[in-house]
């Protein structure tokens, strides 16, 4: 990493100054007693103007946008805590919150952790077998729900004996007649018959905020268990992602910032990613429930003087597919098109690609920061383009104050151009504690243990450093592959496929062959646009997937090494996604081992 002579602690690679310099002033200052809460909401409300400063605006496509201030958030969430601590909830408890982007969801957020307990986000997709799994083993006490979440959570109350009430929020004469018992309530009226002053708790820093799961694809989700000071942790990664946010008059960055984001705010990308750091400086946060579409979004940017987003690469492909902008000297971009404002635009959970890159600088008028983290440590690495210049398809660099290598299987650093596990260390370029890390698995000591390498925690992402210290993606440890004896990365792949007009989106896996041990095979959804030039008839289709093959084949042989194209390709509707916009390459990949199983049986 970084020091005060400007090149990385191997010496073999020197760093654009204006990110040397920020390493080398860059210290964290972690104050003995902090609470997301505290600094989120109630110094907000506290401030002058509070009744006047927006914190929510609540979008619809149907109708006006509604605003909340800051001065209403931290009332509400006085009253939320008096219910829930009527309810038994004391510090420490875990109470789940199972509600999309709206202003209530807010609410409850500071509500649970100004009491001292732990907020634990659940997604409104989750059915109820994964609510009964997270339910019981966080043995969370309290959950806030709506209508949408509702149904599901009612069916495995009777399995979670220690979930002793459920608050549901907005909920008609039909719906609040599935609540049972003595301890429940309906968010209104028991808000209104509670106290809009209340005294938090002086938390430590150290003291956990957030239950997060992870995703699960390999076994049972585990619960990350995030502290209070993981969001001072977050702030350096934020504001370099979002050039420079919070920090108006100092740069070219206006003074009524606006961030919005699809991203749900029951995940990591959707809370410590969005929601959080907004309400940390203060400013507004745009809520929308809503199916994501390119249109919708680039209305609802428009609409809100949206000036800050983070958008999933998969998101910004379909931008890039439904409205590609006008060619030409005096054609109108996208951002002409829709008169948006934006800023910055801050890009996760896959690799961004040169294509997106262009796309965006070009059509959207900026430069995404590509940004690279995890639930356990958020928000390490990325590009900040308004202080040192990004590299189309890098991931970035560590960000200030994170000690960031890639490392061999040992936990040795490894040398430029060789593959690697992204790793942070647990102390920052000053040997100071980085105050970003989880606390451990909710429960799981081992698995918790088994993260690190001595004083590196790895991410399970491989990735390249090249001589000039920018780390390149390689894609997950298990979904990097050999095909007759070359390791391929599938993100070159995609990156590559995505670039011809006729492919939305891709997913390359290994296919199991006897000689060669895998072949690259890609699964391509195809642009609605050539799709419906022969919907309807089943032989121009295999005609059309027949040549358009030979071509995507081409395409990539034309582009990249000879044994990276596919030999083999599937047009498919869609591809399967995890709820925070990533593809789930291991589904496809199982499923090409099914497949091969079959033919051998």
């Amino acid at each position: 990493m970084a020091t005060s002579q400007g090149r990385d602690t191997s010496g073999t690679s020197t760093l654009p100054p204006g990110y040397a310099a920020l390493h080398s002033s860059f210290r964290w200052q972690v104050p003995q007693h902090f609470n997301m809460a505290q600094a989120c909401s109630r110094r907000w409300a506290e401030a002058p103007g509070a009744t006047k400063r927006i914190v929510i605006c609540a979008y619809s496509t149907s109708a006006e946008s509604i605003f909340y201030s800051y001065s209403q958030l931290q009332e509400q969430a006085n009253r939320l805590s008096h219910v829930l601590a009527a309810r038994g909830v004391q510090r420490g408890d875990r109470v789940g919150i199972v509600l999309p982007q709206r202003f209530e969801t807010a609410v409850a957020y500071m509500a649970v952790m100004q009491m001292g307990a732990v907020a634990m986000p659940l997604s409104m997709l989750f059915g109820p077998e994964a609510l009964e799994f997270r339910l019981q083993d966080s043995e969370a006490v309290v959950a806030i729900c709506d209508a949408g979440s509702l149904p599901a959570l009612a069916g495995v109350r009777h399995t979670c004996p220690q979930l002793r009430a459920v608050v549901g929020v907005g909920l008609a004469g039909a719906d609040a007649a599935l609540l049972s018992g003595p301890l429940d309530a309906a968010w209104e009226a028991a808000l209104r018959a509670s106290p809009d002053t209340f005294e938090p708790v002086n938390t430590l820093a150290e003291e956990p905020a957030v239950l997060i799961y992870t995703s699960g694809t390999t076994g049972n989700p585990k619960g990350a268990l995030i502290p209070h000071r993981a969001l001072i942790g977050n702030l350096s990664g934020f504001v370099a992602s979002q050039n420079w946010f919070g920090f108006d008059g100092k740069t070219n960055q206006r003074s009524n910032a606006v961030f919005w984001s699809p991203a749900d705010w029951a995940w990591t990308g959707g809370l410590m990613d969005a929601l959080l750091p907004t309400l940390y400086f203060g400013r507004p946060i745009v809520a929308y429930h809503g199916r994501f579409s390119p249109q919708t979004a680039l209305e609802l940017m428009r609409d809100c003087g949206v000036t800050h987003t983070f958008l999933f690469p998969t998101a910004l492909k379909a931008m890039m597919k439904a409205y590609p902008g006008a060619g030409g000297a005096k054609g109108k971009t996208v951002r002409q098109q829709f008169k948006l404002k934006l800023d910055a635009i801050m890009s996760a959970g896959e690799a961004v690609g040169d294509a997106v890159f262009g796309y965006c600088e070009k059509q959207l008028g900026v430069k995404p920061n590509e940004m690279f983290g995890q639930t356990e440590m958020n928000y390490i690495v990325g590009n900040c383009n308004l202080r040192y210049p990004s590299k189309p398809g890098s991931m970035g660099m560590g960000y200030p104050g994170h000690r960031v290598a890639v490392i061999d299987e040992a936990g040795n650093e490894c040398p430029v151009g060789v593959p690697g596990d992204v790793a942070l260390n647990r102390l920052d370029v000053h040997g100071q504690p980085d105050p970003i890390f989880f606390l451990g698995y909710w429960k799981n000591p081992k698995a918790t243990d088994a993260k690190f390498t001595g004083d590196w925690c790895r991410t399970g992402d491989l990735a390249v450093r090249d001589a000039d210290g920018y780390l390149w993606y390689q894609g997950r440890s298990d979904d990097v592959f050999k095909a007759a004896g070359y390791r391929i990365g599938p993100g070159e792949i995609e990156n590559c496929l995505v670039k011809h007009p006729a492919v939305i989106n891709a997913a390359v896996v290994p296919k199991p062959d006897a000689e060669r041990g895998a072949l690259v095979k890609a699964y391509v959804v195809i642009a609605p646009d050539f799709v419906a030039a022969c919907a309807g008839n089943s032989s121009a289709t295999a005609q059309f997937h027949a040549q358009l093959t030979v071509e995507l084949q081409a395409h990539v042989k034309g582009q990249l090494a000879p044994y990276e194209y596919p030999k083999e390709i599937e047009f498919v509707d869609a591809l399967p996604m995890t709820t925070t916009g990533k593809v789930q390459r291991r589904v496809l990949r199982l499923q090409e081992e099914a497949r091969y199983a079959a033919t051998r049986a």
